[in-house]
């Protein structure tokens, strides 16, 4: 462990026209790791050099990004692998700052609201319309047709913030207050189309929160995957896992960031994604 005024001292050599000096200070800052960031913020607001303020922002990035590869393997090894913390650390690579106390507020109101209209005495038809009362009309949570592609559609912060989001970020919405409100209600991973189901012994049927909450039946999936021209498989009708969620949010971030024409970031995301990764991810 360096001391604040050697790791000071460190970062002030970044601003050293020497190639050799400046690969060796790299090199111990990345040794050091996150304990090095405020340092480094600090040394950025005060360089004028654009160069040198570049090398910074990578280092910072490289340190993050490192940190974030760490938290994602702990979380797949955790034993209930947390759906929401899993979100948390998908958004963190955008939004190394967010804490996740914040997002669970967010979610907090948003269950607030459906639980002063809901009652448990309903039959379920009914109470996910109240559910589809709330999020649609009231709280006006919809597809965001305009930027489909956009990154933020798979960043729950920007989903909670802007109320619009893809299929599979606006059902993870909805599957969190429905829970909440204790309703067996799961996403199912369908091909091209995240969707949710109401599922208990003596139920079952389908929600299309893409499309404002439209509830359908087993059939109608049934005439999609012939549309498709797909083989049936159990998992277009079952639950499916909060693993396969977050792995299937990766990969919409990851064609996110390719339509966008970052391939930087798709990369990196691609590299997160490996980690926790099935054999069908490894062609993305």
């Amino acid at each position: 462990m360096l001391s604040d005024n050697e790791l000071k001292a460190l970062v002030s050599l970044l601003d050293d026209d020497d190639e050799q000096i400046l690969n060796h200070v790299e090199q111990k800052i990345r040794s050091l790791g996150t304990e090095a960031i405020p340092f480094l913020e600090q040394a950025w607001e005060t360089i004028l050099n654009p160069n040198v303020q570049r090398r910074i922002e990578d280092l910072i990035h490289d340190l993050q990004y490192e940190l974030l590869k760490e938290r994602i393997k702990d979380w797949y090894v955790s034993k209930d692998q947390d759906l929401l913390t899993g979100l948390w650390l998908i958004a963190t690579y955008q939004y190394p700052d967010l804490e996740i106390e914040k997002l669970k507020q967010e979610l907090e109101q948003i269950y607030y609201e459906a639980w002063l209209e809901f009652r448990p005495d309903l039959y379920p038809f009914d109470q996910v319309k109240v559910i589809n009362g709330v999020l649609f009309n009231k709280l006006k949570f919809g597809a965001n047709t305009k930027n489909f592609h956009s990154p933020g559609n798979s960043m729950i912060n920007v989903v909670l913030e802007t109320h619009r989001g893809n299929p599979i970020s606006l059902c993870i919405v909805y599957m969190m207050v429905a829970q909440k409100l204790k309703l067996p209600i799961h996403g199912v991973n369908l091909p091209n189309l995240f969707i949710l189901t109401y599922k208990d012994e003596k139920l079952q049927f389908y929600i299309n929160v893409f499309n404002k909450g439209l509830i359908f039946s087993k059939q109608d999936i049934e005439n999609y995957i012939h549309e498709l021209k797909l083989v049936p498989q159990d998992s277009f009708f079952e639950p499916c896992s909060n693993l396969e969620i977050i792995r299937r949010v990766f990969r919409n971030l990851i064609m996110s960031f390719d339509k966008m024409g970052e391939h930087d970031k798709a990369e990196e995301v691609k590299e997160l994604l490996l980690l926790i990764a099935d054999a069908s991810d490894l062609g993305v």
